[in-house]
């Protein structure tokens, strides 16, 4: 993780808090050195902007990390209901591609 990055995406976040984006940037940041505060953003995201749709194939991808496969499978599906209406067809075509693998691991 490069640190300077991480202060600036926090700066960004404590200036405006309301911007999805900020922490999305903060989830990602933290995915690859600190598993629950990656978690405690990407919820936050669902929780305060359900429709910021790029959230729901990270956070299914994290829950797998976890271990945790009900949410995985829970998450990938809402964010596919979510893509579709939203006509996200980018991104309705990657949550869609993730979840038939995870479902062919089963």
């Amino acid at each position: 993780m490069n640190t300077s990055r991480l202060e600036q995406l926090l700066q960004f976040y404590n200036e405006d808090p309301n911007d999805p984006f900020n922490l999305y940037a903060l989830a990602n940041e933290y995915k690859s050195t600190d598993l629950n505060k990656a978690l405690g953003y990407y919820e936050r995201l669902i929780q305060f902007h359900p429709n910021y749709i790029p959230t729901y194939y990270h956070l299914a991808q994290l829950y797998l990390d976890m271990g945790d496969d009900d949410k995985a499978k829970i998450t990938y599906e809402t964010g596919i209901e979510k893509a579709s209406t939203a006509n996200e067809n980018l991104m309705l075509r990657e949550l869609k591609n993730a979840y038939n693998e995870f479902m062919m691991d089963r």
